[in-house]
């Protein structure tokens, strides 16, 4: 992951420090967390568990295709989906790892929150890519959701 998204950490085990630091400084461990999938790439699953024991709040993962059967199976998560439909403070989200095309609640406002991409695809109104390679290794919340969709939406 390192060499394909450029990502600015000199080891994997530094970027991981640097994830898990960053996860716990915005989350609080009362919060309710969806991961949009990717989680722990690569790692056997002892390893997966321990990253994901020391991250803060409920977690939710929307599993993505570098998700295999072990990081599904973690018991630290409180759901595993491969897809999910939300309001949360009034907006409706629909959650899932791949961005789409169109999706439930489209031409109602629904926005689409995705992964997958690593912040590498011009998204469509109302779509956003939560990742962290777009939004400087942070998890983001509803609130930096609902200004980047309104400071993208069409006039």
């Amino acid at each position: 992951m390192l060499g394909l998204y450029r990502r600015p950490f000199e080891s994997v085990a530094a970027l991981d420090e640097a994830l898990i630091a960053r996860w716990n400084a915005r989350v609080a461990p009362t919060d309710e967390v969806w991961h949009l999938g990717d989680f722990a790439l690569g790692k056997p699953a002892p390893a997966m568990a321990a990253i994901l024991e020391r991250l803060h709040g409920a977690k939710h993962l929307v599993a993505g295709n570098n998700d295999p059967p072990a990081a599904r199976a973690l018991a630290g998560w409180a759901s595993v989906q491969p897809y999910a439909e939300l309001t949360v403070d009034g907006l409706a989200l629909v959650l899932c790892h791949y961005p789409f095309r169109s999706w439930n609640g489209m031409a109602k406002g629904a926005v689409d929150l995705h992964g997958h991409s690593h912040g590498r695809m011009k998204p469509l109104p109302r779509q956003l890519d939560v990742g962290v390679d777009a939004w400087d290794f942070v998890p983001i919340g509803i609130a930096e959701i609902r200004a980047a969709v309104v400071r993208r939406a069409p006039r």
